[in-house]
């Protein structure tokens, strides 16, 4: 069986975070509970994933058991063979056997969102000046869709002292900032480049 790990994902969302922002995150370091922190700025964001309960995942995983690449280049299935981790090649599709379970145990977005929210308000996570919540997305996400998963954290928060301040939804080829103290999101396209970069370099915790 392949080994279940998630830091993948953390030092993915790690890399994304430096790179698109530069000096503000540049000190993030990836330990656990929230899983990337820089104590020196306090601060503090949890990683996870969304996907909507569906079938898609299994059939995909399936296909690429069974060989069928007709739509991924052969370097790339190469390279999800050796490692196990799709995520950052392509269109985001495909699935790796190491990430599977990651993305089997996903919530949809909605709930994901209300579990890290009472999370944060009760402690659980520590104290932190500024909490943020990093949300990998399988799912294909809109500005619409964005604007009301802003609209339905605020409301969920309103009532809590310690909350997120930034919400990132990253849907491979995009990354959304959401500003949860405004409700302002900005939008970061990722070109097939630098999710390669970043895939890269994420693998390098995992060997």
């Amino acid at each position: 069986m392949p080994k279940f790990d998630t830091c993948f994902f953390e030092r993915y969302a790690q890399i994304t975070l430096c790179d698109l922002f530069g000096e503000r995150y540049a000190g993030l370091v990836n330990l656990d509970r929230p899983d990337l922190q820089d104590l020196n700025k306090g601060i503090g964001i949890e990683v996870t994933r969304a996907m909507e309960e569906n079938k898609k995942a299994a059939q995909a995983l399936l296909s690429e058991m069974a060989g069928n690449v007709h739509d991924v280049t052969s370097e790339a299935y190469k390279d999800i063979q050796s490692s196990g981790y799709a995520y950052g090649l392509h269109t985001g599709n495909w699935l790796g056997d190491k990430e599977y379970t990651y993305w089997q145990l996903a919530l949809p977005l909605k709930r994901i969102i209300a579990n890290k929210v009472r999370k944060v308000a009760s402690g659980f996570y520590g104290e932190f000046e500024t909490f943020g919540l990093y949300i990998f997305s399988k799912d294909d996400v809109s500005e619409t869709q964005v604007k009301a998963t802003i609209a339905f954290t605020r409301q969920l928060q309103r009532q809590h002292a310690t909350r997120y301040s930034i919400l990132f939804l990253s849907e491979i080829q995009t990354l959304y900032a959401c500003d949860l103290r405004t409700g302002h999101f900005t939008t970061h396209p990722i070109s097939p480049a630098k999710r390669k970069n970043y895939y890269n370099r994420a693998l390098q915790a995992e060997f």
